[in-house]
């Protein structure tokens, strides 16, 4: 990463080394701790050293280029992992207790590490419930708690997967102090990171991961597309994936002569109370149109991805069958909206944007963006008045593309612009947005970026 976003976790580890509780208070000493190196950790034993494990994790967040809403409908996204993101340091417990440290508010949350434990809706907590739950109920070898203190520059609910960067730290850091990659049932169902990303999204949706056994999750409908940004992503690519199961599809080098900015609208991208059900109605509406679907042609398809791909007139089929059966829960013009606008983004906008990227031909890839805004405000019709502005604005202000991302109803929209530009855009594109809300731009946040690393563990040096 850039050398001002290193400096910056450097920052914020002195934060949580502050933080972070002092050996003795829970944590063991354990001889043949943690040695990290590189992307993957070893384990290495020093029987003369009886210093207690330290474990460190960098977490970034991410930026969905293109697939608003396609990941659990088994279809594709373009993504790129960001400098920002979360940083942890991690201490073993010699009891089942999970405490999680958040430094920049300075409080934090106790969980159990255990099948039964309770999941609270009240706030980031359910996250680090949901995982410690899940983690027990799934793996025999999840007996040891943890202290873990946390700090961020990720803008909250800005739409670039704090909550998922939340989650997969936690299971990280208590896969690490468990060791899980030596779990049996660990070992047969995850064997990469992609198979990781998959198992992360069923944390957060409650659902099975083969073997592994679903759980109460945190209530959001969601996919995995987030997760596998975080953790497959490569410093200085775009990727593009399809997912239901997920598949690398290639990727791509953003050039030197590129950035991307971040304009947090100041529109929280909140997945609790109404905006949880706003997202989650999008997720049923892909369900219901499958539903549809296999009861009409008598099918088992298990994603709408396998619906369309099913046969060469497939699409054409499943039009007929919407337009012909009603549902009590949706109307059919919204379920018709939510087969277009999957069509657009996964099948035309997608292949031909990451073509064009690839080509560097940006004139192309900014139209095809545009193509996949509009899809989402008329279709999908999850964007709010801010972020609708946001991307126009950020077009007239120069950026080669724009669109914003993520789960929508508030959050983030990304511009692609010269890198030599960066700043002086970004001064302009704020300017602009602060004359159309006033408001919201008092509370909005403005990054720039090159694609990040993914998720990894560091080294310590004592």
């Amino acid at each position: 990463m850039a050398d001002r976003e290193a400096a910056a976790k450097q920052r914020l580890f002195a934060r949580c080394l502050d933080a972070l509780p002092a050996p003795g208070h829970g944590a063991e000493r354990i001889p043949d701790g943690l040695i990290t190196h590189g992307r993957e950790p070893r384990y290495a034993t020093d029987d003369g050293d009886d210093a207690p494990w330290l474990g460190a994790f960098f977490i970034p967040g991410r930026i969905e280029l293109l697939g608003k809403h396609t990941d659990y409908a088994g279809g594709r996204s373009l993504l790129c992992a960001v400098e920002r993101g979360f940083v942890a340091l991690v201490r073993p417990r010699t009891d089942r207790i999970v405490r999680v440290i958040d430094t920049a508010r300075a409080e934090a949350r106790e969980v159990t590490l255990a099948p039964d434990a309770e999941i609270s809706s009240a706030d980031w907590a359910a996250y680090v419930a949901a995982a410690a739950r899940r983690l027990a109920r799934n793996f025999a070898s999840a007996t040891r708690g943890a202290d873990i203190a946390f700090a961020s520059d990720l803008p909250p609910a800005s739409g670039m997967s704090s909550s998922s960067a939340l989650t997969t730290m936690v299971v990280l850091a208590l896969g690490a102090v468990n060791r899980l990659s030596e779990d049996l049932a660990y070992k047969d169902s995850i064997g990469s990171r992609e198979d990781l990303a998959g198992y992360l999204g069923t944390v957060e949706n409650g659902r099975s991961f083969g073997a592994l056994a679903g759980d109460a999750g945190v209530g959001t409908f969601g996919g995995s597309e987030d997760h596998t940004a975080i953790l497959c992503c490569r410093s200085g690519f775009v990727s593009r994936y399809s997912f239901a199961p997920i598949r690398a599809e290639g990727e791509v080098p953003l050039p030197a002569a590129q950035a991307l900015v971040v304009a947090y609208s100041g529109i929280a991208a909140e997945k609790g109370a109404a905006a949880m059900a706003k997202y989650n109605r999008l997720a049923s509406a892909a369900e219901r149109i499958v539903e549809q679907w296999n009861a009409a042609m008598n099918r088992t398809d298990g994603s709408l991805a396998a619906v369309v791909e099913s046969a060469p007139d497939a699409l054409d089929r499943l039009r007929d069958v919407l337009g012909g059966r009603s549902s009590s829960d949706f109307p059919p013009s919204e379920l018709s909206d939510r087969l277009d606008q999957f069509v657009l983004e996964t099948y035309d906008v997608i292949p031909s944007a990451f073509e064009a990227l690839a080509g560097g031909d940006l004139a192309a890839f900014g139209a095809l963006v545009d193509r996949s805004q509009e899809g989402a405000e008329r279709l999908l019709r999850n964007q709010v008045p801010e972020t609708i502005a946001l991307a126009r604005l950020a077009r007239d202000a120069g950026a080669h593309a724009a669109s914003a991302f993520g789960a929508g109803f508030g959050g983030s929209v990304w511009g692609l612009v010269d890198a030599s530009d960066a700043e002086e855009f970004s001064a302009r594109w704020r300017a602009a947005y602060g004359r159309a809300f006033p408001d919201a731009a008092a509370r909005s946040e403005i990054i720039v970026t090159r694609p990040g690393p993914a998720a990894m563990p560091l080294v310590i040096d004592a």
